[in-house]
């Protein structure tokens, strides 16, 4: 028999003498996929515009470098200018439309999980939009936001690096090229680093929240096992209870954490309801 409670208590409809532990609540990997995708869509057009007028540029300039090596740098110069102008404000726009996506988009497959997460432990709820959740929500469009502006800023600014060293130890375009192409798979793994830990940090305060509506106080640790660097203290804390309100003492960043909460960490919650007679 389910037990049909409110987003801020549990109760179910018979005794229970044993806690109750429910499956992990973990970050929706189709959801990293998709705001991935997006990231990297917008980054692959600005890689081949830059790539294209750079090389423009170059070649335009080519047969004066020889004679006054300033002319060629001011022409690049002006053109990584231009570059960064249209790039940056393309990212600007974009990203609160795509924050807000994601954002969303976490919410509503953390609830939804949690909920089959939590009828599939005996229990049914109807989750509703509450002042911790509204909290969450903007932080998690606030820091996005943030992070989308910050890739071209970072990748542009490193094409401008490529671009006047390539000029002072008189390399040649193709020489040019392979270094723009390294510093754009560069940020490729950026965006995918920023899709993947925004959705585990996403979701670990989602999750947290709800549990706390929910009355649940204790969760156990689950460490993912995936990755090829594993943190130690996760791994060691893998079936542990931790106290939801606080988080666990981990010893190697020296303070509370939740899972999901530090950089690539995929580890997540197991919800543990109290049994009673």
């Amino acid at each position: 028999m389910h037990g049909t409670f409110r987003a801020t208590e549990i109760k179910p409809t018979r005794d229970r003498r044993k806690d109750i532990e429910l499956r992990p609540h973990r970050a929706n990997h189709g959801l990293t996929v998709a705001y991935n995708e997006k990231l990297e869509r917008m980054v692959r057009d600005m890689q081949k515009s830059v790539v294209y007028w750079i090389a423009a540029t170059y070649r335009n300039n080519e047969p004066i470098m020889a004679m006054d090596d300033a002319l060629p740098a001011n022409a690049l110069k002006r053109a990584i200018a231009e570059l960064t102008k249209r790039w940056q404000k393309q990212f600007d726009q974009a990203a609160p439309d795509l924050a807000e996506w994601f954002a969303k988009a976490a919410h509503t497959r953390s609830d939804a999980q949690l909920r089959s997460i939590l009828r599939k432990g005996g229990f049914s709820v109807k989750f509703q939009m509450t002042p911790a959740m509204r909290d969450i929500l903007k932080a998690t469009i606030e820091q996005n936001i943030s992070l989308i502006k910050s890739i071209p800023e970072q990748y542009l600014k490193n094409v401008q690096g490529h671009v006047m060293r390539s000029i002072q130890a008189g390399r040649d375009l193709g020489t040019l090229t392979k270094a723009l192409q390294k510093n754009y798979g560069v940020t490729r793994r950026r965006a995918a680093f920023i899709a993947r830990s925004q959705n585990n940090l996403a979701t670990g305060a989602m999750n947290k929240a709800r549990q706390e509506e929910l009355g649940i106080v204790k969760a156990k640790w689950r460490h993912s096992k995936a990755g090829k660097h594993k943190r130690p203290t996760h791994v060691a804390n893998d079936g542990k209870l931790y106290d939801v309100k606080t988080g666990w003492y981990d010893p190697e960043v020296k303070r509370f954490i939740f899972p999901g909460e530090l950089p690539n960490c995929k580890c997540s919650s197991i919800s543990v309801i109290p049994g009673f007679s």
